[in-house]
């Protein structure tokens, strides 16, 4: 293993080691020379040798410019040391809130420590993992686990580090890599390849005849010949990669097998995992006995770890300046507010502006909570926030992965809300909606062309239909006038039909509406607490949440 070792190290540094030596060399036997010349012209020797130094480190300079511009494809230097798996120290306990993905990956892990088993009835090492999920879910936490737990060096690069003006640069540097990847495989058994935003160089490939993305083709180009070198001359070395991209959004000749053999999914966390998630960031810090972990959890829906971290930190902060010792409910729960509604930036507003975001904000509460199936309403406040004069925070229960026709018109009627509040009070409405508009428009739109779910029948997804734009057969309307207008028709009785059940159920609890809008005017903020007493007074109660 020593030796291997040593002609690791001497294929990798061969260069400085050759240097050093003739370096070396030389100055012995300048010195022999010295020795042997009179003393004058020992004495001449020496004053001009700084001046030959000097002129020689120039001439070098220039020579190694023109090398590196013209012969190497650029300034492709690779500035990547590898690390070793020990060191990385990232334990397979470390990984939580991921489990599904972890039971894949480890999998791999075991075919990486025990190569002999696979081979011995003819089967071969995974070369390529592929990690796909939203940002903040621990993709490279786990890569990271993977070299930890196989015990192999790890190199880590951003897909962004390929990526040069000059062509060559990019594809120069993959080589550089993998060239380097094996020679620590040749050394230590094996070697994992991290890169990150694979995207960057692995979308989908335009051809062009004006040579439009040569650079980033490439580079992809190179990268799937080295991934393919892996498997004919039977390295062990891993290639692991991760995206926030969709997996469509990838060029298929990447995910074809003997490539990226295997794809894993990191999605983000259920309430179980959150629950865990959060345990382990609050035993960092000092918390307050019988904080509800499981409420935090049911509360955090949609949260990636990183947001429950990021979570964590801000209570943390929040419970210094409060100058107290220990984090409780109360600074979670506003670090959840400074986090998705924003920091509050009190604006001196005239008392009808103030007004009219009063009775804005109170539409969207009534509606929210008298009409919408699978949301509650935690906070409403008209104290402006980012972009917004006021918020009603209406975060969903659980995770939904479909949502049926009554939720979709469930949210439509809840962003009209609004609007119609507003008319229903001052005869006009305020550009305020106009951001409400877009979401409902957007809703309503995709509802009748996506989903067919509009009153006229036409089933199917209209958007995938050329529309023109284009030259040639390929880019014929196919679309007819008559079609679209059907369909935008069912879009405005979508709207309309909303617009009048709210205006149906405000004007019928119009002393709700009146009450919620006095009651922000007075405090501005309104807690979970106060809007429950005050629907329970009027003896309203909620419809039945979807879970």
């Amino acid at each position: 293993m020593l030796n291997r070792r040593f002609i690791m190290y001497f294929r990798m540094y061969k260069v400085i080691i050759i240097v050093v030596f003739l370096i070396v060399l030389l100055i012995v036997a300048s010195v022999i020379g010295l020795r042997s010349l009179e003393s004058f012209y020992r004495k001449m020797t020496l004053a001009t040798m700084p001046l030959q130094f000097l002129m020689a480190g120039i001439h070098a300079a220039i020579f190694v410019f023109m090398y590196l511009v013209f012969l190497r494809g650029g300034f492709a230097k690779l500035d990547k040391a590898p690390i070793k798996g020990r060191d990385i120290d990232v334990r397979w306990k470390d990984v939580i809130g991921m489990e599904g993905a972890k039971q894949e990956a480890w999998e791999v892990v075991q075919l990486i420590r025990d190569r002999s088993r696979l081979k011995a009835i003819g089967g071969k090492v995974i070369k390529g993992l592929l990690l796909i999920g939203p940002p903040g879910c621990g993709k490279t936490y786990l890569a990271k686990a993977i070299a930890t737990e196989a015990h192999l060096p790890f190199i880590s690069m951003s897909g962004s580090e390929f990526v040069e003006i000059f062509v060559g640069v990019g594809a120069s540097r993959v080589r550089k890599l993998f060239k380097k990847a094996r020679n620590l495989a040749y050394g230590y058994g094996g070697c994992i390849i991290f890169l990150d935003e694979i995207d960057s160089v692995g979308r989908s490939r335009a051809f062009s005849y004006f040579g439009g993305g040569q650079e980033t083709s490439a580079t992809q180009n190179q990268l799937l010949a080295e991934l393919d070198g892996l498997k004919e001359k039977g390295h062990n070395i891993v290639v692991i990669a991760a995206t926030n991209a969709p997996e469509e959004s990838l060029d298929p000749a990447l995910k074809r097998p003997g490539r990226f053999d295997r794809m894993i999914y990191v999605t983000l966390p259920n309430l179980e995992d959150r629950e865990k998630i959060f345990r382990y960031y609050l035993s960092k810090v000092s918390v307050e006995e019988g904080l509800d972990v499981g409420r935090l959890a049911r509360r955090a829906v949609k949260k990636s770890p990183a947001d429950i971290e990021n979570l964590v930190k801000e209570s943390a902060l929040i419970t210094t300046r409060g100058k107290k010792t220990k984090i409780s409910w109360d600074e979670i729960s506003e670090a959840f507010e400074r986090i998705e509604l924003g920091i509050k930036h009190p604006l001196t507003m005239t008392p009808k502006e103030k007004e009219m975001t009063a009775y804005h904000e109170s539409g969207h509460l009534v509606t929210t909570y008298l009409l919408h199936p699978t949301e509650d309403v935690f906070k409403a406040s008209i104290i402006p926030r980012r972009a917004t004069l006021g918020v009603v925070y209406a975060p969903p229960k659980e995770e939904l992965y479909t949502r049926s026709k009554d939720m979709l018109l469930a949210d439509i009627k809840v962003s009209l809300s609004g609007y119609v509040a507003e008319k229903l009070k001052v005869g006009v409405t305020s550009t305020g909606v106009a951001g409400d508009f877009r979401q409902a428009m957007k809703v309503a739109h995709t509802m009748v062309w996506k989903w067919g779910m509009g009153d006229s029948g036409f089933l199917g997804d209209y958007t995938q239909i050329p529309s023109g734009g284009g030259v040639g057969a390929s880019a014929e309307n196919q679309l007819s006038e008559e079609v679209k207008a059907a369909l935008n028709r069912d879009t405005n009785k979508i709207f309309q039909k909303c617009v009048k059940e709210v205006e149906d159920l405000l004007t019928k609890e119009r002393k709700i509406l009146d009450r919620f809008a006095k009651e922000l005017l007075a405090k501005e903020e309104l807690e979970y607490d106060e809007i429950e007493a005050i629907f329970k007074e009027f003896e309203k109660k909620p419809p039945k949440k979807e879970n």
